[in-house]
């Protein structure tokens, strides 16, 4: 579901004016991603980019790769459009939709060099697990659309959820454990919200998974 929330002035400006530059509108056919950036070059799919400080610094870090970000959340892009357009960033687009539609339907097969979910909903209540993302039909869908060597980076501060993860990953037989269990952090900047989690003593988990 589409969701609205609380907009400031600029996220809303950056909204109406940047998203007609830097988006892409849902498509229920697949797209050129070549078309669509303006070059060829291999492509990162992030599924949720929050408020995007993350997602633009990987991008600004590595202007060699194109990133294509999925999020419902119209703060969130606003925001992230508005890094995108104050960083110059030309390797970054974003598509306001459903990550799971996208996949099925604008990517290709055999398309995607990596796959970045950090920090997914956790719904941590029993009787709403089978509401998270990571599950075998919605995993099965997102590594027949990343190439071989591909790789998928998952991160969340939920135990539980993350040995669910782990578990998932684990028995997709496309897909092999780039650590024993879980991997380190690596190059993810981590976020504000993380970074007084850990002070507070909470855990955060990375997993790092590679298509055969």
């Amino acid at each position: 579901m589409l969701r609205q929330g609380r907009i400031s002035n600029a996220q809303r400006r950056a909204h109406d004016d940047l998203l007609p530059l830097y988006g892409l509108p849902y498509s229920k056919e697949p797209i050129s991603l070549a078309s669509a950036f303006g070059r060829t070059a291999p492509t990162i799919f992030e599924i949720g980019s929050g408020m995007g400080e993350t997602t633009a610094a990987i991008a600004c870090a590595h202007p060699e790769l194109n990133f294509l970000a999925t999020e419902v959340h119209t703060p969130g892009v606003g925001s992230l459009l508005k890094l995108i357009a104050e960083l110059g960033l030309q390797n970054l687009r974003i598509v306001q939709h459903d990550a799971i539609e996208v996949l099925r339907d604008m990517i290709r097969p055999n398309t995607l060099a990596g796959v970045h979910v950090f920090f997914p909903d956790p719904w941590p209540k029993k009787r709403h697990h089978k509401r998270r993302l990571i599950q075998p039909a919605f995993l099965s869908l997102l590594t027949s659309r990343m190439i071989s060597g591909g790789y998928i980076h998952l991160a969340t501060d939920w135990e539980e959820y993350a040995v669910q993860m782990l578990d998932v990953l684990r028995a997709e037989p496309s897909l092999k454990n780039s650590a024993e269990a879980f991997a380190e952090r690596g190059e993810r900047p981590q976020t504000k919200f993380e970074a007084r989690g850990l002070r507070l003593g909470h855990g955060t988990w990375d997993l790092l998974f590679r298509k055969i």
